[in-house]
């Protein structure tokens, strides 16, 4: 093979293994199932190593080979990647885990970590000859979406749940997507989304794993957490979970790398434990898993403030219990009250003002260590999905104002 921008061969079918093209616009497999992106990895493994990464731009494309986009200028970027991998010390010394550290997504493009998958669907579905793009959305993948087709130059129809926060909307809004507000769930957007992609030509439904580029992006989270740690992996990655193209791209980006060798050897290539993190008051994957079930069931009346988490009948459901299981991870669920603790919390030992999805995870982490799961010894990576001041009904400021004759107290 000669040494190409992008080492992507074909689409597999996540669940029966079906072959597919990748040039050309494909959604999910004939069985239903998300298809999954293939790379030449024998043939990369001779021509790419870590040192040839390092001296590239800090942005997500760094990887460029072993994401989908098969030349530079298919690229469509606004500075996405490498965010910063922050060590945590007071406040892993006030849950008991010294080496707690935290994957913080909030300083990407939109404030969240959904810039990823926007960034690799959108150059992917605008090479591919795309005439539009249109997807349901709890608010951050959406306003995403909505940024990078806007620097596309691609149609973009996004239609939301009315209780997805007004930031969102207004992102989707002054990016020029074509916006729709649904009074009902992800799920409902979802069923109102398709039929409308079916009768405009050449339209792509680009909904969570129904098309496979969007896994791609999000597993650069997983790239960089492994260069940012000196190609070296963590005993533990704490992801939330909604949809789970997170935690399933982190889970399919170990297998590349391992399949690579840039993971040392076999003896110490075990993958880190991952951790499935969801909320109470919706938590499908953690019900499966605490079932021992391989599939998720649909979850009635779901409602949590971590609005992100809000998916009742995630697509890859199979895949996250899947990678859960395989690492020797777990599932686990929090209250509202105790994530929104949590993220007052972190705000105050360590000046970060998580989202409430990562703000569960914090909560999660904090329950896992209780119950003797996590190890003191343990290194621990939390993946803060986005910005918490795109989330200000979490944090109420009802102060009073001092009337100007008035001192403030010594």
């Amino acid at each position: 093979m000669d040494h190409r921008y992008s080492a992507l061969s074909h689409l597999e079918c996540s669940r029966c293994a079906t072959r597919y093209e990748s040039g050309e616009l494909q959604g999910t497999c004939a069985c239903g199932a998300p298809l999954l992106a293939r790379y030449d990895l024998p043939a990369l493994s001779g021509q790419l190593s870590p040192a040839d990464i390092a001296g590239r731009e800090p942005s997500l494309w760094r990887y460029h080979e072993l994401l989908p986009v098969s030349a530079p200028e298919f690229v469509v970027s606004l500075g996405e990647g490498m965010t910063p991998l922050l060590p945590l010390p007071r406040l892993g010394r006030a849950l008991g885990l010294p080496r707690l550290l935290m994957k913080d997504e909030g300083p990407l493009p939109t404030a969240s970590f959904k810039a990823r998958g926007a960034a690799v669907g959108v150059s992917r579905a605008a090479e591919l000859g795309a005439a539009g793009v249109a997807m349901p959305t709890n608010g951050n993948a959406g306003a995403a979406w909505a940024a990078f087709c806007a620097r596309a130059g691609l149609p973009f129809l996004v239609a939301m749940p009315a209780d997805a926060p007004q930031i969102t909307r207004s992102e989707c809004v002054v990016a020029g997507a074509e916006t729709y507000v649904v009074d009902g769930l992800i799920s409902d957007a979802g069923r109102m989304v398709a039929p409308v992609v079916a009768r405009r030509p050449g339209w792509q439904d680009v909904s969570t794993l129904k098309e496979p580029y969007r896994l791609e992006g999000k597993k650069t989270i997983g790239l960089e957490i492994i260069e940012q740690l000196g190609w070296r992996l963590p005993d533990v990655v704490v992801c939330p979970v909604g949809g789970g193209v997170g935690l399933i791209g982190i889970w399919k980006v170990l297998a590349e790398l391992a399949e690579l060798g840039w993971l040392g050897s076999p003896a110490s290539t075990a993958r880190p434990r991952l951790v499935a993190v969801q909320a109470a008051g919706c938590a499908p994957v953690v019900a499966a898993f605490e079932a021992g079930a391989d599939t998720t069931s649909p979850w009635p009346h779901a409602r949590t403030c971590a609005f992100g988490l809000t998916v009742p009948a995630p697509l890859g459901g199979f895949l996250v219990l899947r990678a859960i299981r395989k690492t020797g991870g777990c599932a686990i669920a929090v209250s509202d009250e105790d994530l929104l603790a949590a993220q007052s919390q972190a705000a105050r030992t360590e000046g970060a003002w998580v989202c409430p999805e990562g703000a569960a995870c914090l909560a999660a982490v904090a329950q896992l260590r209780e119950s003797g799961w996590l190890a003191e010894t343990d290194e621990v990576v939390v993946l803060n999905t986005g910005a918490g001041l795109k989330y200000p009904e979490t944090a109420p400021t009802d102060l009073p104002v001092l009337p100007l004759d008035a001192p403030i107290p010594a």
